[in-house]
């Protein structure tokens, strides 16, 4: 009965560390908002799907080419890049960690 008492409150333990906290679920959703509101209508913003521009990488695929934990200061300065169809971006530091978290959200 021990045993199983034990394993039991191990179960609990792994289910509660890895579970997010509220705060990080609700900044990966609002990151989430913003992706769909700002960049979807050119990148994949989600888990799947293919980019409306097919120049611009999806989403889900970033954290193979940058460090998106990486992107805050560029997303707060305002993110630029070498495409000229794409526009120059600029967040406030709250809304940037929350893009973060989201890109971080679609590594798993």
């Amino acid at each position: 009965m021990r045993g199983l008492a034990r394993a039991l409150v191990a179960g609990a333990v792994v289910i509660l560390w890895a579970a997010p906290a509220p705060a990080q679920e609700a900044r990966v959703r609002r990151g989430e908002t913003i992706a769909l509101t700002t960049c979807a209508r050119c990148h994949a913003v989600g888990r799947v799907g293919v980019s409306p521009l097919a120049e611009a990488p999806t989403f889900r695929t970033l954290h193979r080419r940058y460090p998106v934990e990486d992107l805050g200061e560029a997303l707060a300065e305002g993110i630029a890049s070498g495409h000229p169809a794409m526009p120059e971006f600029r967040f406030d530091a709250d809304e940037a960690d929350a893009l973060i978290a989201y890109l971080k959200s679609l590594e798993r």
